[in-house]
């Protein structure tokens, strides 16, 4: 078979197999899991074989037209170059590694084939954003994605959590999908094409009139698909949904299509340094604001959540500073580690048999009952620590390697000022993720939580696909930033001395810090008496619920658990913990801004319809009623009544007469 025929089979097969898994899910039970998986691992097999083929040569282009749409066509069109093979493989792994964990996680659920046949349409969609060459097919993918999270984020519909999270993140993603979709018309409307070879052509020549609008325009949409601030408070009510779920939106889909969509058009956001100051500034704030949030979080899948967004961040950094080689590395490493940990919580959360204890407050004596998690998971926060030699090192470095050498003069295609953002923030956030990666180690593998019930060993398919995204997570970095220079454009990826001691050191200031807290606070609560901390040390027991409920402590029936007095998060973040926990109360000041004064405007519509266009219907409708009572009541079929009524007429009509005739 040619590249091009592989290239197109890899989309197709997962969406066949979603298909069938719909048609067949009620009828024929037993091919669902076959369904499930071996399509995806198919597809992973041509995806790696695309790759290996291609290379990181010239890159694969061919299209056809669907349909004449006038002066601005829609061709499906297929593009693979290194970037594009590269992401493919990274999203057929996680995908291949979530459909074999969910049949184990998800045995015994009932919604299981429909689940299953979301997951490989959701791989479908991301394949098609990732191959897709044609900007109007891209979009298929990219709303396709939408409402498969929509689905699958809710799938467990009966909890309020999981409804009230689904309907969140359908709504904010549309937000910010409307003005990206002003956008793409508006760009290709400047290029007279969807085809991002002829767009990337005319921004060469100088053919795109209005690149900052066209580009902030994009970025709405990119935020709110990558969870980027402001339109990233959607992703942590996200963790409602199944935690495979989560390490397949987190990890390879949906949040990476925005990172790798910028990637993708890098040359038309280069045009415009505003723009690049703009997502300079969106990544410094988005990095830095969701390492502190992840630091005040009890559950644990919100912990990996905000390191979500902020990796992102990362992401959006190397871009805001024209690397977009940094970033698709990074995003690579990140898919890795960051699908593991989130399949490892998966573990955990499974081993206690119930979501409740993914509160890191409430875990004990976990690490001899889920080893395989304990091992993968602590492989896998090293690489989101960027501790070297893991992957996360090697990627991050790149990042903050291409800022410094803007901000040294190296390279003129970004602001200087983006680099300072990116530089400054990268190291800040550094920092702050190795505080909350060793938090999250440490709270859940050697806290003093109460005991969960036994729930026996995990599920093989479980457990063996954490040892596979350990692999990657640990040895990925070492040779990819020698490899992958020939797939990103020949950009050096290698590790500065600079950055590297710099990024390096304050990763173990903040690990350290975070570990001596811990052995403070941790002492401390061995002194203070049991019902003292249930109670709370200042006996308000008002203040205990209040705080349990705004850091997300878990609830059993109608009692609030108090905070962990051991959490050293508490004491790092001092007075920022509250607001920290609350995600800075975005969704507080979105309530104000947006939600209320659209509650009101339909409040005051409902009045004016109820009041004003309803009364003046009623009354017009009155009118003729009351007329017609009044005649319906002189019809009384009597005719005396009848010659009456026509005599005392005629009477009356003759007086008239002859006064008008005496008058005259």
């Amino acid at each position: 078979m040619t590249t091009t025929t592989l290239a197109v089979l890899v989309p197709l097969l997962p969406f066949l197999g979603a298909l069938a898994g719909l048609l067949l899910g009620r009828t024929a039970p037993g091919f669902v899991r076959p369904l499930a998986v071996l399509p995806t691992l198919a597809s992973l097999a041509l995806a790696a074989t695309v790759a290996w083929r291609q290379g990181g040569g010239q890159a694969v282009d061919a299209a056809t037209e669907l349909t004449p749409t006038g002066s601005v066509p829609v061709e499906l069109a297929l593009y693979v170059d290194g970037f594009a093979a590269l992401t493919a493989v990274l999203v057929t792994v996680v995908a291949a590694c979530v459909q074999i964990y969910s049949t184990g996680y998800l045995r015994d659920d009932p919604r299981y084939p429909s689940y299953a046949a979301l997951v490989s349409l959701f791989t479908s969609a991301m394949l098609l954003v990732v191959y897709s060459g044609d900007l109007m097919v891209l979009l298929v993918g990219w709303e396709v994605m939408g409402i498969c999270s929509y689905f699958l984020v809710g799938h467990y519909w009966e909890t309020p959590e999981a409804r009230a999270a689904s309907l969140k993140a359908f709504l904010v993603t549309k937000l910010g999908d409307v003005p990206f979709l002003i956008g793409l018309f508006a760009l290709a409307t400047d290029a007279g094409s969807f085809r991002v070879t002829r767009i990337l052509g005319a921004v060469a020549d100088g053919g795109i009139e209005h690149p900052t609008l066209i580009c902030l325009l994009l970025l709405a949409g990119v935020a709110g698909k990558s969870a980027q601030f402001p339109l990233h408070t959607w992703l942590p009510d996200a963790m409602a949904g199944p935690t495979p779920v989560s390490a397949l939106i987190h990890a390879a889909t949906m949040v990476a299509a925005g990172v790798y969509f910028v990637a993708r058009l890098l040359p038309l956001f280069e045009a415009s340094q505003a723009a690049m100051t703009v997502l300079a500034v969106m990544a410094a704030v988005t990095m830095t604001g969701s390492a502190l949030a992840a630091l005040a979080q009890d559950d644990i899948k919100r912990v990996l959540a905000y390191s979500t967004i902020g990796q992102l961040g990362y992401m959006t950094g190397a871009l805001a500073v024209a690397d977009r080689g940094a970033a698709v590395f990074h995003l690579l490493s990140h898919g890795a580690f960051k699908a593991l940990l989130f399949l490892a919580a998966g573990v955990i959360i499974h081993a206690a048999g119930t979501n409740s204890l993914a509160a890191m407050s409430r875990m004990g004596h976990l690490r001899d009952r889920v080893p395989d998690a304990y091992w993968t998971m602590t492989v896998a926060l090293l690489a989101l620590a960027a501790i070297p030699p893991f992957s996360g090192f090697f990627s991050k470095e790149a990042v903050l390697g291409v800022a410094e050498h803007v901000v040294t003069g190296h390279t003129e295609h970004a602001p200087a000022a983006a680099g300072w953002i990116v530089l400054l923030a990268g190291l800040v956030t550094a920092l702050l993720t190795a505080a909350y990666a060793t938090r999250l180690w440490l709270l859940a593998f050697r806290g003093e939580g109460p005991e969960a019930p036994d729930h026996g060993r995990q599920p093989l398919t479980m457990t063996a696909v954490l040892w596979v995204l350990a692999v990657p997570s640990l040895a990925l970095g070492g040779f990819a930033f020698r490899v992958l220079p020939d797939w990103f454009d020949g950009h050096d990826l290698t590790p500065t001395l600079t950055t590297s001691v710099l990024g390096t050191g304050v990763a173990l200031v903040g690990g350290i810090v975070t570990y001596a807290t811990w052995r403070h606070t941790t002492a401390h609560a061995a002194r203070v008496p049991l019902g003292a901390v249930a109670a709370h040390p200042e006996g308000d027991a008002g203040l205990v619920e209040a705080e349990a409920i705004a850091s997300h402590a878990p609830a059993y029936g109608d009692i609030a658990y108090a905070p962990d007095p051991s959490d050293p998060g508490r004491l790092l973040l001092g007075p920022l913990h509250r607001p920290a926990a609350a995600g800075f109360h975005l969704d507080v000041v979105y309530t104000a801004l947006f939600v209320r004064p659209v509650r009101a405007g339909a409040s005051l519509v409902r009045f004016l319809d109820r009041e004003v266009v309803e009364t003046y219907v009623r009354g017009a409708g009155a009118l003729p009623r009351r007329l017609g009572a009044a005649v319906r009541r002189a019809q009384t079929g009597n005719v005396q009544t009848y010659v009456s009524a026509l005599l005392a007429g005629t009477v009356v009509l003759a007086v008239a007469a002859v006064l008008v005739a005496t008058g005259a």
